[in-house]
């Protein structure tokens, strides 16, 4: 029907112009023979459709959209280098001895020795070890005596510079009639660290340790520490659960420690009895 309607209004235009004619002619007008001839257009009917045109120019980019959603992950990455070496921990325990191996095979004979009466002689030299041994020992002694010793009113103080584990210390003290140094106070405390500070050392074995009883800390003479102590700040914290013996740093404080280490230590001996 819409198709229809161009058509319909050009027709009644049409009449109406017809009409105007007519009733002009009627009122005695004449119409010249050369008058302009009058047409009337009437809209043909709708084409087909035309081919469709070439592609246009690209419009302006549009405003940019909203963040999307996250992404599946992506693959797993290749191994990285190797990082830095990171700190060395804490010996480990002692391994359980292992087997005996198998035994080797046996050797070739030796060549025959020369007839001798030997055992008494070798026993000789036997006993002459020991001797020397003992009197290198009271001779490193001496030595470290001379070098000099600190004194209280009541204790005679000596740094032994051989590094040794906590337990050979203290036996080398005990076997010179003393122990490892135990600061009851702070007179012999401070003689102690003077005594480090002066040999230029950071730090000493003393008489103190809990390895009788985690956390209680005694003296090597078995006697209490109940009246005095020097703990540095934050000590002892018994690191590793590996740290039962006690060390004196140069500044007078003490802190736990392994037993195990070497290090050099002050042995200490009643006045009285030196």
């Amino acid at each position: 029907m819409a198709r229809w309607k161009p058509l319909l209004h050009a027709t009644l235009i049409s009449v109406m112009m017809m009409s105007l004619l007519q009733v002009q002619l009627l009122h005695g007008q004449q119409v010249a023979e050369d008058s302009c001839t009058i047409q009337i257009l009437v809209p043909g009917l709708k084409g087909e459709p035309g081919e469709k045109g070439q592609k246009g120019t690209p419009g302006r980019p549009g405003r940019v959209g909203p963040p999307g959603g996250n992404g599946e992950p992506g693959l797993k990455g290749q191994k990285g280098i190797m990082g830095h070496h990171g700190k060395f921990g804490p010996s480990g325990i002692k391994g359980v001895k292992g087997d005996m191996g198998d035994p080797g095979p046996r050797g070739p004979n030796g060549e025959p020795g020369v007839p001798c009466e030997c055992a008494s002689m070798r026993k000789t030299i036997g006993e002459m070890d020991i001797v020397v041994a003992h009197l290198s020992s009271e001779l490193n002694f001496i030595k470290n005596a001379v070098a000099g010793i600190k004194e209280t009113d009541s204790k005679v103080y000596l740094l032994v510079k051989e590094e040794k584990r906590y337990a050979d210390a203290e036996a080398y003290c005990q076997a010179r009639g003393g122990h490892l140094a135990m600061p009851k106070d702070d007179g012999a405390n401070a003689a102690i660290a003077g005594y480090i500070t002066e040999a230029g050392l950071s730090r000493v074995y003393i008489g103190v340790h809990d390895l009788d009883q985690e956390g209680l800390f005694t003296y090597v003479d078995r006697s209490p520490m109940s009246t005095f102590s020097r703990w540095r700040q934050g000590e002892p914290n018994n690191a590793y659960d590996d740290e039962d013996c006690t060390e004196m740093v140069a500044s007078g404080e003490w802190t736990d420690v392994a037993c195990h280490p070497t290090m050099f230590f002050i042995c200490e001996f009643n006045k009285d009895s030196v």
